[in-house]
């Protein structure tokens, strides 16, 4: 009898799966569930069923932010021979190294020479979503993730007119939004990698922008004094931010801000999209600008899409590609977003006052790849790193973090020495 159910059993489940490849459906799996972020994704669900209507969309985000829960999911899913038909994934090592190496992935190359838009992206941000010279992502956005945000009235109150340029004025400023009641910094840690997000942009600052890429290269040893430095600043900021940052995700740190009750956070630019759905206006209630130290530096996330190998719906999976790739899909997604085109063609005029800055710092700045965020080291390094630096806000020992730092670079084989 109970062989009899596993048969049974088996059986239904191969009819459901057969049932569902055969289903004129395209399955979306993404982390996108925050403000901005959401509305962006639907905004390009809306765009894709106007040109194929028949088409039924299966929207599976995973709650959690760019945090090891979605990627879990994610991973599970594609070791399982159960992919969706095409999944969020950060450029660059995420990518790659998690993916593309292992044969999980389809070359996507020919979908962009189809359409002629081979050299409508920049070509480092294609290098990142490439390998032996297949490009294997189509990049939806690029976003900044060394960047303040700050609500105006409270630095109007605090006297700050113009953003602070060195650590030195900054903390002046978290300082006196202190005394003044207010909390300094906003930290949402609840899913554990906004932490390392404020840390690798210190690293940046410390070390500069060819030191930081360095890294990734083997031609900076960990073994750094900027590194040091970092923590000795952040141990600094820690003193400045909520109490109650373990209970929150980076939305509700924005939304401090929001509140007014704290005078600023640092985040991606993806917080630019979520204070926007809250009714807020770039310039008038809120204000940026580049974390001091990493002015010259443009540290880069970017989202991209691709074609899993086995995915159900494989045709529907390349039509989203395309419609990813194009011109209206990345003008209609992105200022919703909260971030810039990957194309470079694309209409400055439908951004704001926030994202054209960002646009021109993104042309002229360095450009650095983000640890947490998946495009400068693997994901072994990220979430070891992740760990110690959420056990470092709790501890706040220097010595002792950097030298788990040391460790963990060691066992990836970086340089320490």
């Amino acid at each position: 009898m109970r062989k009899f159910l596993v048969i049974l059993l088996s059986a239904l489940l191969l009819i459901s799966v057969v049932s569902f490849a055969k289903e004129n459906a395209l399955e979306i799996f993404s982390w996108w569930t925050g403000g901005g972020e959401e509305e962006g994704l639907q905004a390009l669900f809306k765009l894709y069923h106007h040109y194929y209507p028949d088409v039924k969309i299966i929207n599976a985000a995973v709650a959690g932010g760019a945090g090891t829960n979605a990627k879990a999911v994610l991973k599970t899913r594609m070791l399982g021979h159960n992919p969706p038909d095409s999944f969020q994934v950060h450029a660059g090592m995420e990518l790659i190294d998690t993916y593309v190496i292992p044969g999980m992935m389809e070359p996507i190359t020919w979908i962009l020479k189809d359409m002629g838009a081979l050299d409508k992206f920049p070509k480092a941000i294609l290098d990142m979503c490439s390998y032996k010279g297949e490009v294997y992502s189509i990049p939806v956005n690029v976003h900044r993730a060394n960047v303040v945000f700050y609500n105006k009235k409270i630095a109007a109150k605090i006297g700050m007119d113009q953003p602070p340029q060195t650590w030195h004025q900054f903390v002046y400023y978290l300082n006196k939004a202190k005394e003044m009641g207010y909390v300094g910094l906003a930290l949402g840690d609840k899913n554990k990698w906004t932490s390392l997000h404020l840390f690798e942009s210190l690293m940046l600052a410390e070390l500069g922008p060819e030191a930081y890429n360095g890294l990734w290269k083997g031609e900076t040893s960990f073994n750094n004094t900027g590194i040091k430095r970092a923590l000795e600043i952040m141990k600094e900021m820690l003193k400045y931010i909520n109490s109650d940052h373990a209970a929150m995700t980076w939305q509700d740190a924005v939304r401090l801000v929001y509140e007014g009750k704290a005078f600023a956070t640092v985040m991606g630019d993806w917080a630019e999209g979520y204070l926007k759905t809250l009714g807020w206006t770039p310039g008038v209630e809120f204000g940026w600008f580049a974390l001091p130290g990493t002015q010259d530096s443009f540290m880069v996330v970017s989202d991209t899409f691709g074609l899993p190998k086995g995915a159900p719906h494989r045709e529907n999976a390349i039509k989203w590609l395309k419609l990813l790739a194009s011109v209206e899909a990345q003008d209609i997604f992105n200022p919703i977003k909260g971030s810039i085109p990957a194309r470079l063609d694309a209409d400055k005029s439908k951004y704001d006052v926030y994202l054209k800055w960002s646009m021109n710092d993104f042309a002229t700045k360095h450009l650095t790849p983000s640890i947490i965020h998946g495009s400068a080291a693997p994901e072994a390094f990220a979430t070891a790193l992740m760990d110690a630096i959420n056990k470092f806000v709790s501890t706040r020992n220097v010595d002792k973090t950097f030298k788990e730092i040391l460790m963990i670079a060691d066992d990836n084989g970086y340089n320490t020495k």
